[in-house]
């Protein structure tokens, strides 16, 4: 026999021993990346969404305490009764369909150092990044004699579908020459120019049940507001004398509010109204600010060029909650989310990693078939989002271009759900 058949024999042995003890011993799978969004808004939805971009190679699970989302944007044209509450809300349905694993149920706490979120129905869901989308929550205290209570009778219709519809409710039953204050809040908070859209879909709604001289007084923190000279053009035009705006130093400050007796006291005067609503300052959601991620500001810090925390680079914050100079809207929470799952992606998986830039765009009707637009692009640069390409109404736009500014608004309501939840 000659020794090149041995070694050859060899090499068979050799080789059958090792397919037999890669049968017996098959290699361990590796574990997927996990992340864990919480909230199930505009940001966290997408994020969650976006966040499978249509394979399995991320487990993903979106914590959300409501099986419904209520859109706080388009929520004005409900109140003026041009749309109906049914089509602001939506389910996850079509969330789930991407593979998202969905716990409805509470946080109870965020454990930062065993990376862990926490429910109220005992849920432990570790995570190699999270997605942390809470919202907004208020300073309850900073307008004197409110409370979490006294929304109860003065809603501020600005967070959760129940409000929306007490104030709904609170304004369908007024009747001839019914006062209406709004207090608007200082910045930063969620959708600058809706506080107006509001009181032009509230002076819209009374115009068409007919309600005689009724009024409606708002009671501003800022100096000045978004569009506001479009506003105020619009107000003059479809309700000429109802609408009036008061800055600080017209009202002097707002002293106390008194939901039993529905008063409204400013340092000049003392407004005794049928419907008060108040819309006080805001500040990230409580999830954030409990788990020790929001700065002085009250927001949380972020990283402008991919969401993470700047205190936890772990978690990335999107939506309201962040803190930066990026517009707080519906509109910027999708585009946060989209960038937080790439940006995750790219570091789990190895996805690629695309330029990181933002829009926004927010629609306001002042009346049907007349609305009025502004926006921007917005980039990352030296750790802030910075804005370019401003663009805003002019107030000599035609009839027909309002209307077809409208008929926008419309179309991007559905198309940004639609991304959101479909």
């Amino acid at each position: 026999m000659s020794k090149p058949n041995l070694i050859s024999r060899r090499g068979v042995i050799r080789t059958a021993a090792a397919a037999t003890a890669l049968f017996a011993c098959p290699a361990i799978a590796k574990a997927k990346p996990r992340v864990v969004v919480v909230g199930g808004g505009a940001g966290g939805a997408t994020a969650a969404k976006y966040l499978r971009h249509g394979n399995d190679a991320v487990e993903v699970t979106l914590v959300e305490a409501n099986r419904h989302y209520v859109t706080p944007f388009t929520s004005n044209l409900y109140l003026g009764g041009l749309k109906p509450f049914e089509s602001l809300t939506f389910g996850y349905e079509g969330v789930a369909g991407h593979g998202v694993g969905l716990v409805f149920d509470q946080v109870s706490a965020i454990d930062r150092d065993k990376r862990e979120v926490r429910t109220a129905g005992g849920a432990r869901l570790g995570y190699d990044r999270l997605v942390l989308s809470p919202g907004i929550d208020f300073r309850w205290d900073a307008v004197p004699g409110y409370s979490e209570a006294a929304a109860e009778r003065m809603p501020h219709g600005y967070r959760g579908g129940a409000q929306f519809e007490l104030l709904k409710r609170q304004l369908d039953a007024l009747g001839d020459g019914a006062l209406i204050v709004i207090i608007a809040p200082p910045n930063p908070y969620r959708c600058p120019p809706a506080p107006y859209e509001r009181a032009s879909m509230m002076a819209y709604a009374l115009k068409s049940r007919g309600v005689k001289n009724a009024r409606i007084v708002i009671l501003d923190a800022k100096d000045h507001f978004a569009m506001q000279t479009l506003f105020i053009d619009g107000w003059e035009r479809h309700y000429p004398g109802m609408i009036e705006w008061q800055d600080p130093t017209i009202h002097g400050g707002i002293k106390a509010v008194d939901p039993k007796a529905m008063t409204v006291t400013t340092d000049f005067e003392t407004h005794k109204a049928a419907m008060v609503n108040v819309i006080p300052p805001q500040i990230a959601g409580r999830l954030a600010r409990d788990a020790g991620l929001a700065d002085a500001s009250g927001f949380c810090p972020v990283d402008a060029g991919t969401m993470a925390s700047l205190i936890d680079p772990s978690i990335h914050v999107i939506g309201d909650s962040a803190g930066g100079e990026f517009p707080k809207s519906g509109f910027s929470a999708n585009n946060e989310g989209k960038i937080a799952a790439m940006i995750i992606r790219a570091d789990l998986i190895g996805d690629r990693r695309m330029p990181v830039r933002f829009t926004n765009h927010c629609w306001s009707d002042i009346a049907p078939d007349d609305a009025i637009k502004n926006g921007a692009r917005y980039a990352p640069q030296d750790g802030k989002i910075v804005m370019s390409d401003p663009y805003t109404s002019q107030l000599d736009e035609s009839p027909q271009l309002r209307a077809k500014q409208a008929r926008e608004a419309a179309g991007w309501y559905i198309g940004m759900t639609t991304d959101i939840f479909g």
